[in-house]
């Protein structure tokens, strides 16, 4: 049941559109998955040609697929393959357009979508900071940073004024996926339904403004901020845009890369207070549930005037000396066929690579501090899941590829019978990284983490 001050407001901003709109509720919503070409993309679809895919048409690596394919039950999914995601979702992403090199940040990043599709944009090259407020969900974005085989990424738990004061003029882009009051998910999820009011709308218009204006300080001159949110409000979309630009004439709405067809702009005359400057809303980005193959989602590109400067020099996080990297050392000499670059940092006896000229993460909470390597144990050092996950197997010196049965026990905790070099193995499904396996005596021991293990059986 849609909200009874929800369904006045959008009849009277639809006015003749609005029974095609309602209309739409009657339709299910579109399934779909983006490929994660840190890890595969052609061939990807060679080793899925039985699967009914269609492409997504405002991002070249989605797809949607058949709601009966199920591939999140797949060993695929598991192994960072694919992220499943919404396809309006992920358009932000595409107009942020993060270039490799770049340092960049997702302010509100829960659960990793777009994160995960920038950084698939960065190709592993630069530091991106994925952040998220609430503790649970940023341990979720965290689990799928791992499963995606990202290596440059910072997860912190962070709100956006502690950041803004740790990075004046920092980033070269910034996403701003703005929590919101749901409206453009009310086909897909009904709890959004339940919990809208007006009251709470005008909250979520504030509290965005808030976050925009902390995203403005930690942008460098020159540099791109997307806000997004999945809503129709207009006083979340339209409102906030048109406060941010009277509050900063040092920023404008840039033209979109793509605008199809299919795609609605902005609308002045949907919001009460008049413009102090003059506002293109045709640059902004509205997708409507009844008029594509998504739901409901508005983009707003902002660029800040001036000439790209480099990134502000600041105080570099300091790795850990050489020799506290013996048993790690070894490791990398006889397992791997790669050295590992970067800064080294350890919690507890835990050890991390950050992206050289990382800055201080001195004053901020930070849950994933960079590629998780793995753990110090007495006289050895045991690699991470996330290490197996991040590493092609070209870079592994001892790989046993599995084929998709057996890969289904090995996800369960299963051992199986294997041949080859004693020790550890990167474990992959067709080719594509799943885990790390220990070979001794023909016997491949399971090292797929237990809280992860399920019976695919």
């Amino acid at each position: 049941m849609l909200p009874q001050d929800f369904l006045e407001r959008m009849q009277k901003d639809l006015k003749e559109d609005f029974n095609d709109f309602l209309q739409g509720y009657e339709k299910p919503s579109y399934k779909s998955l983006r490929v994660n070409t840190l890890k595969t993309y052609e061939d990807f679809h060679e080793k899925v040609h039985d699967w009914e895919l269609e492409p997504v048409p405002w991002c070249p690596e989605g797809y949607y697929y058949n709601k009966d394919l199920q591939p999140g039950k797949h060993p695929y999914h598991e192994a960072g393959v694919y992220y499943i995601q919404e396809a309006s979702a992920m358009l932000p992403a595409v107009l942020l357009d993060a270039q490799p090199g770049e340092t960049v940040l997702d302010l509100c990043a829960a659960p990793g979508g777009k994160s995960t599709e920038i950084a698939s944009a960065m190709k592993g090259e630069g530091i991106l900071f994925c952040n998220e407020i609430i503790p649970n969900r940023a341990k979720i974005l965290s689990e799928n940073i791992e499963r995606m085989g990202i290596k440059n990424a910072i997860v912190t738990n962070n709100d956006s004024h502690t950041l803004a004061a740790k990075f004046p003029e920092h980033f070269h882009r910034i996403m701003v996926d703005a929590p919101c009051s749901g409206e453009g998910m009310f086909r897909k999820n009904s709890d959004a339904c339940e919990e809208w009011s007006l009251e709470n709308v005008k909250i979520c218009g504030e509290r965005q403004l808030e976050i925009l204006e902390n995203a403005a300080i930690m942008l460098k001159t020159g540099g791109r901020i997307v806000y997004s949110t999945c809503t129709f409000a207009p006083i979340e979309n339209e409102g906030t845009v048109c406060s941010f630009l009277n509050n900063h004439p040092e920023f404008s709405l840039v033209t979109p890369k793509i605008f199809l067809e299919e795609f609605d702009c902005g609308h002045k005359d949907w919001i009460e207070s008049p413009d102090s400057l003059p506002i293109d809303y045709s640059k902004c980005i509205r997708l409507w549930p009844h008029r594509l193959k998504g739901e409901g989602h508005f983009v707003a590109v902002f660029e800040k005037h001036g000439e790209p400067e480099d990134v502000r020099k600041v105080k570099a996080e300091k790795g850990i000396h050489p020799k506290e990297l013996k048993e790690f050392l070894s490791f990398e000499k006889n397992f791997l066929n790669t050295k590992l670059e970067g800064t080294f940092i350890k919690f507890g006896e835990q050890l991390y690579l950050l992206p050289d000229n990382t800055p201080s993460l001195k004053g901020i909470k930070v849950l994933r501090p960079g590629l998780h390597l793995g753990t110090f144990l007495k006289n050895r050092f045991e690699p991470s899941h996330a290490l197996a996950l991040a590493l092609s197997p070209e870079e592994v010196r001892f790989v046993t590829n599995i084929n998709l049965d057996t890969a289904r026990t090995y996800l369960g905790g299963q051992t199986f019978s294997a041949e080859g070099e004693k020790g550890w193995h990167q474990i992959t499904v067709e080719g594509y990284p799943l885990g790390w396996g220990k070979l001794a005596g023909g016997i491949m021991k399971n090292h797929y983490p237990k809280g992860l293990r399920k019976n695919w059986l």
